[in-house]
């Protein structure tokens, strides 16, 4: 890693607001925000649109060299462009996230976007968010936050999202595939979610997006 440059990592659980967080903070601080959900999101989707199932991993590990993946930064937002189309909208539904736990499990996925993800953080400073930043891909980071919240308001946050894309699942249709989300990110054979050593751990159950972000900046900062 260059002198000049840092990272930050971001790690938590599904919707504790770690993209929210870290797309606010690559604004303020001028750096590349990457995140890496997306990534994996769209592995997901190119699986689903094969008709090929995210849980079988030698189905999924065949067609791994099929996938063409970039990240564009157009305004200051994200893109993931997959095999030369723009997918940041079309990776944003229930199925693909839950397609996106499912691939993430699996070795030859996390190798591949892994890689992926170094190498743009050893060319300029970047704010990173996932579910194991700190502890895996970026080690060396910096900045260790891991943002959490409860269950049950990471459920009303996601519902409200779904609903204000016009789908249609109850709150507790989505209480319950966070749950199992959780549970795949906790207990996944290769590099779970936990809590990185030294990270700065942050509740936001009952924080605004403002304080969230205060919590961070002063940390980054001092």
């Amino acid at each position: 890693m260059k002198n000049d440059i840092f990272a930050i990592a971001i790690d938590g659980p599904a919707s504790s607001g770690k993209s929210t967080i870290a797309k606010s903070i690559s604004k303020k601080l001028g750096i590349l925000y990457v995140d890496t959900g997306a990534m994996y999101r769209a592995v997901a989707l190119f699986c689903i649109r094969k008709g090929i199932s995210t849980t079988d991993e030698d189905a999924v590990n065949s067609v791994l060299d099929e996938i063409d993946m970039d990240i564009e930064t157009i305004d200051g937002i994200q893109h993931i462009i997959l095999n030369g189309e723009d997918v940041s909208d079309k990776i944003r539904t229930q199925e693909v996230g839950q397609g996106a736990s499912d691939v993430a499990v699996f070795f030859n996925v996390r190798e591949r976007l892994v890689e992926i993800q170094r190498n743009i953080a050893k060319e300029e400073s970047v704010v990173m968010d996932g579910r194991d930043i700190g502890t895996n891909v970026l080690k060396d980071a910096q900045y260790k936050i891991y943002l959490t919240a409860s269950l049950e308001e990471r459920a009303s946050r996601r519902y409200a999202e779904y609903v204000a894309a016009g789908e249609n699942f109850t709150l507790e249709e989505v209480k319950a595939q966070l749950a199992i989300r959780d549970k795949n990110d906790m207990e996944r054979e290769h590099n779970p979610l936990t809590k990185a050593e030294g990270a700065l751990e942050i509740d936001s159950t009952n924080m605004s997006i403002e304080e969230v972000e205060n919590a961070i900046l002063d940390y980054v900062q001092k």
